[in-house]
């Protein structure tokens, strides 16, 4: 079903950083799945392409978190932090994503 629909130069936007954290790490064990930052305004299909395209893995689904900002404070001013949104990715069973090995 991958039919390349989006641009490249839009996919290689998509993804922002890949998370990685207590939770994640237990996420990763448990589900074989990947937490990443991606940009608000993506779509569950444009995460599963981005994510096939760059790491040469075969996506199961997509689960989509929006995080609100945190309220706080800058020098006793009040402000907050950026909205966030989180992708959980499952992969297919036997699939690995390899972040040390991305420039293959």
């Amino acid at each position: 079903m991958s039919v390349t629909k989006y641009s490249e130069g839009r996919l290689a936007s998509v993804l922002l950083a890949p998370i990685v954290s207590e939770k994640a790490t237990q996420v990763a064990e448990k589900h074989n799945q990947v937490l990443f930052k991606v940009l608000r305004d993506a779509t569950k299909p444009e995460i599963k392409a981005a994510v096939e395209l760059m790491f040469k893995v075969e996506v199961e689904s997509v689960s989509v978190v929006n995080v609100k900002g945190k309220t706080k404070r800058f020098g006793g001013r009040p402000g907050r932090r950026d909205h966030v949104k989180k992708a959980y990715v499952a992969l297919k069973a036997g699939q690995e994503l390899n972040f040390s090995g991305e420039a293959a």
